[in-house]
């Protein structure tokens, strides 16, 4: 029974499951009727160009950075020691929000 705990068959197991409700689920769906502009882009009562959308990397290093400094920022502050040391997270805390003050404002100029 503990074999079936394995996080490994338990994936497996549970990929076959959904794999099964999404081939049930996809028989029961209605077909697809390509009629008039079904298929086309249609936003707020406008026709748009189709097209693929190109997205940059720039957005995605911003919200990276501001992830990263606040994990390391709670891991540094819920492993610091108890004690007369214990002020210096609120320092941290304070030096964290100052950078993150100016990341967000860095990037509201660009």
């Amino acid at each position: 029974m503990e074999m079936l705990l394995a996080p490994p068959l338990a994936f497996l197991f549970f990929l076959a499951v959904f794999y099964l409700f999404y081939f049930l689920a996809g028989r029961l769906a209605p077909k697809l009727n390509p009629v008039g502009g079904k298929l086309k882009s249609y936003h707020c009562g406008e026709d748009i160009p189709g097209g693929k959308p190109q997205f940059g990397y720039k957005l995605f290093f911003f919200i990276a950075l501001f992830f990263t400094m606040m994990h390391v920022a709670a891991l540094v502050v819920a492993t610091l020691p108890s004690g007369p040391t214990a002020f210096l997270g609120l320092f941290y805390l304070g030096m964290i929000f100052l950078a993150v003050l100016a990341l967000i404002t860095r990037n509201q100029h660009d």
